[in-house]
């Protein structure tokens, strides 16, 4: 498309210029005192006819030499190897079309001594020449700098995509752990539950299986996968936790990273529910917020370390959620962990909302 575009452009650019040329040789014709107009018109057609069929041969059989370009002068070498055809050529050309065209018109064409052509025509032809070689030189590093910088953007988005899929594929395993973790302590009390909840982790399995490859998935497959997960370490902590569900219906077709919420749940069984033997009270929540969207995992009864800003629950999940938000959304994501008063913490991600 960008070839196309500067091809049309050069075109157009050198259409122009020998249209001006032609309008200019009629005014002075006609300033002349010469009325037969269509003699300045042949005049300079014949040379744009000619001057545009050498051009052309040059480019085609010094395309080749393209890769040249990081060597200008190289590159300017070759092109001048081209100079002689055009001393050579242009005058024999040019004016075998302007007699011919007087001749079927049963006129003479009347000129100078054929040095003195030469010489003229050929100082006027290298100043043509010279112009066309600056400008296909800027046209040319102008399209390599549009074709390094479309290298630079797939080069870009592929190491995107490998570091999302390192990312993505580094939280499955994660997540499996704690699940059968979860199962195996069960197993010791009831045998019934363990099985159940078994099912509950293949539900979620398969629902993660679905989007196997994928960076980000709608929020409603996200909350799936999160229901599952919260479902699982309920069993486990059965009487201990409390988990109330806050979302925004319109907003289940919005674009989020795929398993971007369990860890941030798992942290609070990690880091409040684990630890204490009083019921904690969970509330996760998905709402808009002007042009973002805000998921929110909020304990009643957490601490954040006042020394690190939550350095103690910045594990695996947290610092792979906070990379991912970074390749994905760049400074239009973010995740933060809030201390609530007079306690709990609430851990909040931002991303940016097209629904």
């Amino acid at each position: 498309m960008q070839n196309r575009r500067a091809t049309f452009a050069l075109s157009a650019a050198w259409l122009l210029f020998w249209s001006m040329m032609v309008l200019t040789a009629v005014q002075d014709a006609l300033r002349d005192g010469e009325h037969a107009v269509w003699k300045p018109i042949l005049w300079e057609s014949s040379s744009a006819v000619v001057a545009t069929v050498l051009m052309v041969l040059q480019r085609r059989h010094t395309r080749r030499y393209d890769h040249l370009m990081a060597a200008p002068l190289r590159w300017a070498g070759v092109q001048l190897l081209w100079a002689p055809v055009y001393w050579l050529a242009f005058v024999p050309l040019a004016f075998g079309i302007r007699h011919a065209v007087y001749a079927l018109a049963g006129q003479s064409y009347e000129h100078e001594a054929w040095p003195q052509v030469f010489l003229y025509e050929d100082i006027k032809i290298t100043v043509f020449f010279g112009l066309f070689v600056l400008i296909q030189f800027g046209l040319l590093s102008y399209r390599a700098l549009l074709e390094e910088r479309l290298r630079a953007a797939q080069a870009n988005t592929l190491l995107r995509q490998a570091q999302l899929q390192q990312l993505t594929q580094q939280m499955q395993p994660h997540f499996l752990f704690n699940a059968l973790n979860t199962i195996s302590s069960l197993m010791h009390t009831d045998v019934a539950r363990a099985d159940a909840t078994l099912m509950q982790l293949a539900d979620v399995l398969r629902a993660t299986l679905d989007h196997s490859g994928q960076q980000q998935a709608p929020l409603a497959t996200e909350l799936r996968l999160l229901r599952g997960y919260a479902h699982l370490m309920s069993e486990r902590f059965e009487d201990r936790v409390g988990i109330t569900w806050d979302i925004d219906e319109s907003l289940l077709g919005c674009q989020v990273p795929l398993m971007s919420m369990q860890p941030l749940l798992e942290n609070v069984f990690k880091h409040t529910v684990e630890q204490r033997r009083q019921p904690t009270a969970i509330a996760i929540s998905a709402q808009r917020e002007g042009g973002h969207l805000l998921l929110r995992i909020a304990d009643d009864s957490g601490r954040l370390a006042a020394s690190s800003s939550g350095a103690a629950r910045s594990g695996i999940g947290l610092r792979n959620l906070r990379e991912r938000l970074k390749v994905l959304h760049g400074g239009a994501g973010s995740l933060q962990l809030l201390q609530l008063e007079p306690a709990g913490v609430c851990a909040e991600v931002r991303l940016p909302c097209a629904c």
